[in-house]
């Protein structure tokens, strides 16, 4: 009987091994779908003007004189002399302002021991047909520009330390006490270079 009995129960558990083998076999689950959901666009910014660089002409008492130098924007007179191998032994270098800041097309002259010379800021004041470089012209130098006084050129200083250089006529607008019948007569009297 207890013979019996194992038989019944391995036949049992072979059935049982058997129908979850079946069911394994048999059985297919719904397929899960993954939705991918990209993350929003973002914007892009605008592509900004690459400042182009500066050619600067140096003359004069330098190791290497009557060269012309390419330097970045917002580059000074001593980024010039250095660029042109440094003052030469006989240079008179209390002559040179190394820290007023070059345009392109500047020319920089570093006279001898004995050579006077005269200061090229002087020169473009004295120069009226010369552009008012905006964004870096002192007080004296807007003053040359029709219906502007010490107090228009002090606000047009004031607002661009606090905003910036001018990119255009237009963003002078915005400086107070400047209008458009003003702007009108600057028109071709301004560069925005640095």
């Amino acid at each position: 009987m207890l013979e019996r009995f194992k038989w019944v129960i391995f036949i049992g558990v072979i059935l049982a091994i058997g129908a979850g083998i079946i069911t394994l076999i048999s059985y297919r689950p719904n397929p899960v779908g993954i939705t991918i959901i990209p993350p929003p666009p973002t914007g892009t910014p605008l592509p900004t003007e690459t400042p182009t660089p500066l050619q600067i002409y140096v003359t004069g008492a330098v190791l290497h004189p009557n060269t012309i130098q390419v330097l970045p924007r917002g580059s000074r007179v001593q980024d010039a002399v250095q660029a042109a191998g440094g003052f030469s032994p006989d240079a008179d270098a209390a002559q040179v302002n190394p820290v007023k800041l070059l345009r392109d097309g500047d020319q920089v002259h570093v006279p001898r021991i004995g050579e006077s010379i005269t200061l090229p800021t002087e020169s473009a004041k004295a120069n009226p047909d010369s552009p008012v470089y905006i964004n870096t012209a002192d007080l004296e130098e807007l003053m040359r520009l029709p219906g502007v006084g010490e107090a228009i050129a002090g606000e047009i200083i004031a607002y661009r330390e606090a905003h910036g250089p001018f990119k255009s006529l237009e963003d002078l607008d915005a400086v107070p006490g400047i209008g458009p019948a003003r702007l009108a007569q600057w028109e071709g009297l301004i560069s925005f270079d640095q």
